[in-house]
C-alpha cells in the first residue's frame, strides 16, 4: 500500500551541521507515528522540512502520490497537510476565533468553513467560550488547544504536531493525547513529535526512534518499550 506520506533519505543542514541525516520514514492513511529522540535529535527540523518551513539538503518528501519536497508552506494546507508547531505560535493580539479564521484560509466552501468551526468547538469548548478573548491571554493549555484547533480549521488529512504536551500541565497532557485519539477515529493521520515518550507510545501505532539526527530503531511501541535503544537514544543524544 502506497504511504499517505513518506520521506526518503531526508538531510537538513544549517551551514556545517547537519542536523538530519538520511531520515526515511512513512505513514499509512489511519495511523499515528512518532518521532522521539532527546533535544538536538532533529525532530522538529524534520518537520519543519516537510512543511517547507526550512529548506532540504537532499532526499525526497512524498504526500498523497506526490513529490512536495521543498513546496511553499502556504501550498500545503489546500493539499490537506498542516502543521501544528513547537511553541504553538498563536497571535496573541488577535482573539480566539481570528486565530482559527486564518488557519481556514485554504477553504473556499462556506459550507466546509462552517463545518470546520463546528468541528473546532466541538473538540474544544472552551475555544468557543472565549473566541473574542485576546489569544496572548489564555493559559497555556488553551494555547495549545488553539494552535490545534487553527490546524484543523483546514479539514488536513494529515496532521503534523509537534511538542503537543510541552510545558503543560498533567491533566491538560492527558487531554492532548485523548485528543490525537480522537482525531485518528475522525480519519485524521497523525504524525508526532513529543518529549513524553510513555504517554506517546500508548497512543501511537508506530515510532521512529532518531540519534543526532539519524533513525537509529523503528517499531511498534511494544517492541520500542522492551529494547535498551530507548534509553540510549535520550541518555547517549546530543
Amino acid at each position: 500500500m502506497q504511504p499517505l506520506l513518506s520521506a526518503k533519505d531526508l538531510y537538513v543542514r544549517y551551514g556545517a551541521v547537519e542536523a538530519v541525516r538520511g531520515v526515511s520514514f512513512e505513514l499509512q492513511q489511519g495511523e499515528i507515528v512518532a518521532l522521539l529522540g532527546a533535544n538536538g535529535a532533529g525532530k522538529s527540523s524534520i518537520m519543519n522540512a516537510i512543511t517547507g518551513l526550512v529548506p532540504t539538503a537532499s532526499g525526497q518528501v512524498m504526500f498523497d502520490g506526490k513529490d512536495i519536497t521543498g513546496s511553499a508552506p502556504e501550498s500545503l494546507a489546500p493539499a490537506g497537510l498542516t502543521l501544528s508547531p513547537e511553541g504553538r505560535r498563536v497571535f496573541g493580539t488577535l482573539s480566539v476565533a481570528d486565530n482559527l479564521r486564518m488557519g481556514a484560509f485554504a477553504l473556499t466552501d462556506k459550507d466546509a468553513i462552517s463545518a470546520a468551526w463546528d468541528r473546532v468547538y466541538d473538540l474544544f469548548p472552551i475555544l468557543r467560550e472565549r473566541k473574542d478573548q485576546y489569544a496572548g491571554t489564555l493559559s497555556g493549555g488553551q494555547q495549545q488547544m488553539l494552535a490545534v484547533g487553527r490546524a484543523l480549521m483546514s479539514n488536513p488529512r494529515v496532521l503534523l504536531l509537534d511538542e503537543p504536551s510541552l510545558g503543560l500541565a498533567p491533566l491538560i497532557v492527558d487531554q492532548i493525547f485523548d485528543l490525537i485519539l480522537k482525531l485518528r477515529d475522525q480519519g485524521v493521520t497523525l504524525l508526532v513529535v513529543e518529549q513524553n515518550v510513555a504517554k506517546t507510545l500508548q497512543v501511537a501505532d508506530r515510532a521512529y526512534v532518531l540519534v543526532s539526527g539519524e533513525v537509529v530503531e523503528q517499531g511498534k511501541p511494544s517492541q520500542l518499550s522492551e529494547s535498551g535503544t530507548m534509553q540510549d537514544a535520550y541518555l547517549g543524544a546530543n
